[in-house]
């Protein structure tokens, strides 16, 4: 819903910009032909088709190097998103940037927008480590319950064992005995399946939650007007494509193929459809029923707030745990074998590519 606020303001220098050209309004009209409700789900189609088809040109098996990287740059992504735009935008909400404004603190208000980051990192600590457990499955115990178990009765069985077989062999022609070595020299240990880690899932859910945000600030810049939701999804567009490629790099790092990590940017892209299909109700509701929105609701906790306005400060906990203790603790890693200086070349790229990603986002919140 921040995005919103952003566009309203432009809207009119914006919209006298480009009242005197008319290549901008038949953009606009062949690019959101339909209703409100149309030209949202248009909008978010567009917002989730290109950014991520740009991740068919990451190479397939990317240099380690480089994953650690852009794994750097999504962290600098992720926590410059939660320091330069979700905190400030949960507590103070967004206006003119050229202007003073007054903004009123109410202590239980932010009490409660805190809790709600809160939740969203503790919510993640609780799913990471039970998503561990799952995963682990017990392994190590079956493991060694069956080494001891077929230990114990390799002893009992060793000599029947070895004269069935001597007897075999010498019943066996020679023929014979070269088709069954050959047969087992044709013989391949089946590859293990990759592994994927539980910050891969845990990262998934906090895009498809963030996803849910953008879907709900184009529904509701849609029902304003073509112009507000076309600057909206502009905003929106650009912010995504750093966010992909820097999701992309830590859902590659948690053990997923290229193909599963794009598959996975392509599911959580529904959270965005999810958003927008809220927003088009709670819109269409609302105009059904104008006083639904009246200032005599007392709101959550009796601070105005409704349940929609805790998404942010939930997506922010959610971010602070993914930049953090999901994957900064793979950047402190230390290669085997490399030498001091490389490890420290290599920090030194790695706090580049963080900046860089933080820098972007500044950028992006600044304007």
């Amino acid at each position: 819903m921040h995005k919103i606020i952003v566009a309203a303001i432009c809207y009119s220098f914006v919209h006298k910009q480009h009242q005197t050209s008319s290549g901008f309004d038949r953009a606009l009209d062949f690019l959101f032909p339909l209703g409100s409700a149309g030209n949202a789900l248009l909008a978010t189609a567009y917002i989730s088709g290109p950014p991520n088809l740009i991740l068919m040109f990451i190479p397939k098996d990317i240099n380690p190097a480089s994953l650690s990287t852009l794994v750097s740059f999504a962290i600098g992504g992720l926590l410059g998103d939660v320091f330069f735009h979700l905190l400030p935008q949960t507590f103070l909400g967004e206006g003119d940037h050229d202007s003073v404004r007054f903004v009123l603190v109410h202590e239980k208000r932010n009490l409660v927008l805190g809790a709600a980051i809160f939740f969203g990192f503790a919510l993640f600590v609780f799913l990471d480590k039970l998503l561990r457990i799952l995963t682990s499955g017990g392994h190590d115990h079956d493991h060694a319950h069956s080494h001891s178990h077929s230990h114990s009765h390799s002893h009992s069985h060793v000599e029947s064992d070895s004269a069935v077989s001597s007897a075999r062999q010498e019943l066996e022609t020679p023929r014979k005995r070269s088709l069954r070595s050959a047969d087992k020299k044709t013989e391949k240990a089946p590859e293990p399946l990759p592994v994927i880690r539980p910050s891969a899932y845990l990262n998934m859910a906090a895009d498809f939650t963030h996803n849910i945000t953008d879907g709900l600030a184009i529904a509701a810049s849609f029902y304003i007007s073509t112009s507000v939701g076309s600057v909206t999804t502009m905003a929106v567009f650009f912010h995504e494509i750093p966010h992909e490629v820097g999701d992309f790099a830590l859902l590659i790092s948690g053990g997923m193929t290229k193909f599963q990590a794009m598959g996975a940017q392509f599911i959580t892209a529904l959270g965005a459809f999810l958003g927008t299909l809220i927003g088009i109700a709670i819109q269409s509701f609302m105009a059904a029923d104008p006083f639904v929105s009246s200032a005599d609701s007392v709101g959550l906790f009796g601070t105005g707030l409704s349940t929609s306005d805790l998404v942010l400060p939930f997506t922010a906990g959610t971010f602070l745990y993914i930049g953090t203790v999901g994957a900064v603790p793979e950047l402190l890693e230390l290669q085997k074998g490399d030498p001091p200086q490389a490890e420290l070349k290599r920090m030194l790229v790695q706090i580049l590519a963080m900046f860089s990603g933080a820098t972007l986002m500044f950028v992006v919140a600044s304007e």
